[in-house]
């Protein structure tokens, strides 16, 4: 019986600990091992065997291409077809770029037109932009190396043998996982939420057996810990390449909403003893919620289930929220008689408090399933509507919702219409310098150029500057590798695999200098092998990739010198903004609602501007993650400022949604006092989310969050006493709501620690 030595299993340990650390889901190790293990086989089929250098090449980097650049999502008969489609424009661009190539003219204005709709068409949806590099290389292949046209079936062979190998490689060579990396952690909180809401539940109203403290408190830890282990996966997740599918952005939204709801579960009191008297419809609506999420969990843990029970049970809890609301501003009140002492005030208040909860849980939930279904419904469309980027539910047809999205960004102010100019001006100086300066190899030119380009100029001269650094590093190690080989060309072989892995892994799992070293390693012994090993050709790559970068940063300074990043800070202070008038006009249409006057009209504007701005955020969050490269600011910050002004504009949809029902009040009670209270620390909390609009929009100090004030809701109480005590019935109502708007407007505050914090981490730099 042999003994395994555990000192040689520590090492492998290690390594793997390490690559899951830098690459948590394996995504860039997966394509990098398919990549390694194809591109390799058929340079040599093409070049050893069928005696092609042109469909070697083609081959190659067509493999390249299909199998490292792009990673599509979804179902597996929806990768393929995506595969398929990526195959087909390769051969269309391969066939234009051959054409074209002759002529310088017509080389770079073709260029220019070709990068701009690839670059623009990205807007449509997450398969397009996911595909914007891949599609790019098959154009600058052929256009930077002019041949006659007898040359072209070789090329188109060598590609079409790309694609027939890429087809089943996808899906056989360690294939995707089906669902996200975040669905199965989000999944466990919700059911963790579930159980905790069920136990809760246990004993209120006077229904049932209460559970024992331990209980509670063991189904608290589940749920904190499943929220941290959500939170700790979405923090070590790293960034798509290219952008985030419809699904994968409502998930990652989900994340800071599932965060949000393990805040309210634990920010309650824990019960020692029986839990106090309230509603009966508190308990009922906890357990519908508990319903809602399971049935989230569901779908998460599958999206082809069915969505249909979860929209039942979603409808099934609106309608336990509205009699939840119904019945404790009008039955609860009235079973429970109010003194005229201050503690009888807060005592009945506290009988409302399991109420209200209940009902900003129900609010969360409903955010949460939302959300959810609408992952699982994008994950579950048809391809044509993926590929044109039509979202689920819309009327539309796939055509004139594409033709739509790309119309909504045709004005000067789009980030995506400037990203796209720039990009293509750039590869089009690129080829016309290239051709100019008689560069022996231009299509580096041209790959130098698209590995740097991004929308923030200072960015893309740091980029151009690791570029040509990690270019020289990589130039080095490949000259001494080749000065070691000498003559014996056939150790090139065994070393292309392995620098395939390296180049695919070292981005993601390093650094940009790191990658852009392996990658050009690649090079040096893919252009070697099958000739005698050459170190000058690694001079050569130094300046034609330094060209290239150097054309990046000049682009991209010329034409918009802050880029997607600028634009997302932007679109937060609009919506922050936005939103905050929203809040403000539904506590004001609250206030109205209660007073002798004429009801004050419902504020439609505001809630449009506020519903406007947050899907402009949403347009300049996607461009944001569709940027190329590394992030100034973490993805954690960013997807915890957009998820709160969704957070913000709930809170101002649940005031309305508790004074639109009611009549007309009409109280001899003198409610100026309360009215007072409510807006001042209405009119507290919206303004310091102006100041944190204006911080993110101008760069001004991020405000101090607003802290509880103990006496304000003192005086709140004080000031609605005359109501609680009122003997018409529909004062205590009133009464009612205005702590309730009271306490909806304090949710908005609880928001601020985590967003101020959030705000000051996404400073730009």
């Amino acid at each position: 019986m042999s003994v395994r030595n555990p000192g040689r299993v520590q090492p492998a340990a290690r390594w793997a600990a390490w690559l899951r650390d830098r690459d948590p889901d394996l995504a860039a190790t997966r394509r990098a091992g398919r990549t390694a293990l194809v591109m390799p086989a058929l340079f040599a089929l093409c070049g050893q065997v069928l005696h092609s250098p042109t469909m070697a090449t083609f081959a190659a980097f067509g493999s390249f291409s299909m199998l490292l650049l792009v990673d599509f999502s979804g179902p597996v008969a929806q990768r393929l077809r995506a595969q398929a489609g990526l195959a087909v424009a390769w051969a269309v661009l391969i066939c234009l770029g051959t054409l074209v190539a002759g002529v310088t003219w017509l080389a770079v204005v073709t260029m220019l037109l070709v990068a701009f709709v690839i670059l623009f068409s990205g807007v449509v949806s997450s398969v397009l932009a996911g595909s914007a590099t891949a599609l790019l290389l098959a154009f600058v292949l052929p256009v930077t190396t002019p041949v006659p046209l007898s040359q072209l079936p070789d090329r188109l062979a060598g590609a079409g043998l790309a694609a027939a190998v890429a087809l089943p490689a996808v899906c056989l060579l360690w294939p995707r996982p089906v669902a996200d990396p975040l669905s199965e952690p989000a999944a466990q909180v919700c059911r963790a939420a579930a159980g905790y809401l069920r136990t809760d539940a246990s004993g209120l109203g006077g229904l049932g057996p209460a559970a024992e403290p331990g209980q509670r408190r063991a189904a608290a830890e589940r749920t904190a810990a499943a929220s941290a282990e959500l939170r700790h996966a979405f923090d070590t997740t790293p960034y798509r390449p290219t952008g985030l599918s419809l699904s994968s952005r409502a998930l990652v939204r989900l994340v800071d909403e599932l965060t949000w709801l393990s805040t309210i579960l634990a920010d309650r009191p824990a019960y020692t003893d029986d839990p106090p008297a309230c509603d009966p419809a508190a308990r009922t609506a906890r357990l519908a919620a508990a319903d809602v999420l399971e049935d989230a969990a569901d779908l998460l843990t599958d999206p082809r289930r069915d969505t249909g029970p979860l929209r039942a049970a979603m409808a099934e809890l609106r309608t336990t929220m509205t009699a939840m609301e119904r019945s404790s501003t009008v039955r609860l009140p009235a079973d429970h008689q109010v003194g005229d002492s201050t503690a009888e005030t807060f005592g009945f208040i506290a009988t409302l408090d399991l109420s209200f909860r209940a009902q900003e849980l129900g609010f969360a939930v409903l955010q949460i399933a939302g959300n959810v279904e609408l992952a699982a419904t994008a994950w579950q469309r048809r391809w044509a509507d993926r590929l044109l980027g039509r979202d689920p539910g819309t009327l539309t047809e796939p055509l004139a919702s594409a033709r739509e999205r790309a119309a909504a960004h045709l004005g000067l102010r789009s980030v995506w219409l400037h990203n796209s100019l720039r990009g293509a001006v750039g590869l089009a100086i690129a080829v016309l310098l290239a051709d100019l300066t008689g560069v022996q190899h231009s299509f580096w030119v041209l790959l130098g150029t698209l590995s740097v380009l991004r929308s923030n100029a200072l960015n893309t001269g740091q980029n151009a500057l690791r570029a040509v650094l990690g270019t020289v590093v990589g130039s080095v190690v490949g000259a001494g590798l080749l000065q070691l080989i000498g003559h014996h060309g056939t150790a090139l072989w065994f070393l292309l695999p392995l620098a395939v892995l390296v180049a695919g892994i070292a981005p993601a799992a390093v650094s940009f200098a790191t990658g852009q070293a392996a990658f050009t390693v690649t090079l040096v012994v893919l252009f070697n092998i099958g000739h005698s090993p050459d170190w000058h050709i690694v001079l050569f790559r130094v300046q034609d990739i330094a060209l290239g970068c150097a054309v990046s940063s000049l682009v991209a300074l010329f034409f918009w010198p802050r880029g997607a990043s600028a634009a997302v800070h932007k679109a937060l202070a609009e919506a922050y903004d936005a939103s905050a008038g929203y809040l403000s006009g539904a506590v004001g249409y609250a206030v109205g609602c209660c007073t002798a006057a004429p009801r004050t009209a419902e504020p439609v504007r505001q809630n449009r501007e506020a519903a406007a701005s947050a899907r402009r955020l949403d347009d300049a969050y996607r461009t944001y993650l569709a940027e190329r490269g590394a992030k100034p600011v973490s993805l954690a910050d960013m997807t915890t400022l957009v998820t709160g002004v969704a957070a913000l504009r709930l809170a101002a949809d649940a005031v309305m949604s508790l004074w639109r029902a009611t009549g007309p009040v009409r109280t001899a009670a003198d409610q100026t006092e309360a009215h007072r209270a409510i807006l001042g620390a209405a009119s507290q909390v919206t303004d310091w989310y102006r100041g944190l609009a204006a911080s993110l929009g101008g760069g001004t100090p991020v405000p101090a969050p607003v802290r509880l004030q103990a006496e304000a809701a003192a005086r709140l109480v004080e000031s609605v006493r005359t109501d609680l005590v009122d003997g018409g019935g529909q004062a205590t109502a009133t009464a009612v709501r205005i702590i309730w708007t009271g306490d909806h407007v304090d949710v908005a505050r609880r928001l601020q620690p985590g967003l101020a914090a959030a705000a000051r981490g996404s400073a730009l730099r």
